[in-house]
């Protein structure tokens, strides 16, 4: 536990109310001692997702109160910490998300529950580690704690070359599961070079022409292709989406289990991956790095207002 009262002060990319990107405001703020299961991470680099741009446009499926500082995945080095953490100390370089409103992390000194934090494996620097977070523990999440999946059943995967697919790809390739996926015609070099048993261009063929009795699909993309997976799965299979809710009655008349959820980063959850990764079992991909101040052009390159390289951007708060 921290001694004292302590203030660390700092630029932020904080919000006032929902909307485009010019929203978003640069602003200096102090930040206090840490609460309970709480620490203070100097942040070195901090992930840029999807969820960012929906709380940003108010479109987040959690509450989110105003004004609120962007930003959830991050890694970065602790500099004070709360009651009630045993597990990490000052000093420790460190990797994870903010909290379960998904927000504080675009900051220098960012406030984060230990709980939700995983030393940050040396084999990786902090840009590669500020891009893992949520993404990888959704895969990890869809496919073991979600779908049950264990060696030698088949998953079929789509958008197995997005930040979340690839990791999933990955992941059944470790655990020893027979894994089909869909992707573009340029992605497709990739995601055999990731582990994928089969690949799919989904927009030449029509994958459940192709794909039948499945143990599981983990849907990545959502719309016209979840509707259409129910057709591919056995009976007493299972469709997992981080995208959207399944049609339930779709579910019941094929009848297999069809859920959404969301996913929740915890210390063991970063264990799993940080293992694999000092296995070097898992492949990051950092699409961009960008510099703190220009925050901004992440955002209207989620909106595609800018070109977006693929893979995950990163911002670089301290580049030291």
């Amino acid at each position: 536990m921290s001694d004292g009262p302590q203030r660390f002060s700092g630029e932020v990319w904080r919000i006032h109310e929902f909307g485009p990107p010019d929203v978003m405001r640069l602003e200096e703020i102090e930040v206090s001692t840490p609460e309970t299961d709480e620490v203070i991470v100097r942040v070195h680099a901090a992930g840029v997702g999807p969820w960012d741009g929906w709380i940003r446009s108010g479109n987040s499926a959690l509450p989110q109160p105003l004004p609120l500082i962007l930003g959830s995945d991050i890694s970065g080095v602790i500099v004070a910490v709360g009651r009630g953490v045993d597990h990490l100390q000052i000093g420790d370089q460190v990797y994870g998300v903010t909290n379960k409103r998904f927000c504080g992390g675009y900051a220098q000194h960012a406030v984060a529950k230990a709980s939700m934090l995983g030393k940050k494996p040396p084999s990786i620097d902090h840009v590669a580690a500020a891009s893992l977070p949520v993404i990888a523990v959704t895969a990890w999440q869809a496919l073991f704690d979600q779908a049950g999946l264990v060696q030698g059943q088949t998953v079929l995967i789509h958008g197995a070359a997005g930040n979340v697919g690839a990791f999933a790809v990955q992941f059944a390739k470790h655990a020893g599961l027979n894994s089909i996926c869909t992707a573009s015609s340029e992605d497709i070099e990739r995601v055999r070079s990731l582990g994928a048993g089969r690949v799919i261009d989904y927009k030449a063929t029509r994958f459940e022409d192709e794909v039948h009795d499945v143990d599981a699909v983990m849907d990545f993309v959502g719309g016209e292709s979840q509707t259409r997976s129910f057709n591919v799965l056995k009976r007493g299979g299972t469709l997992i989406s981080a995208v959207s809710k399944p049609d339930q009655a779709l579910a019941e008349r094929h009848g297999v289990t069809a859920r959404f959820f969301l996913v929740d980063v915890s210390t063991e959850s970063l264990r799993r991956i940080s293992t694999l990764l000092d296995e070097n079992a898992l492949e990051a991909n950092v699409g961009v790095k960008i510099p703190f101040e220009q925050a901004r052009d992440a955002h209207l390159m989620l909106e595609g207002q800018l070109p977006r390289p693929k893979g995950k951007i990163v911002l670089v708060v301290d580049p030291t």
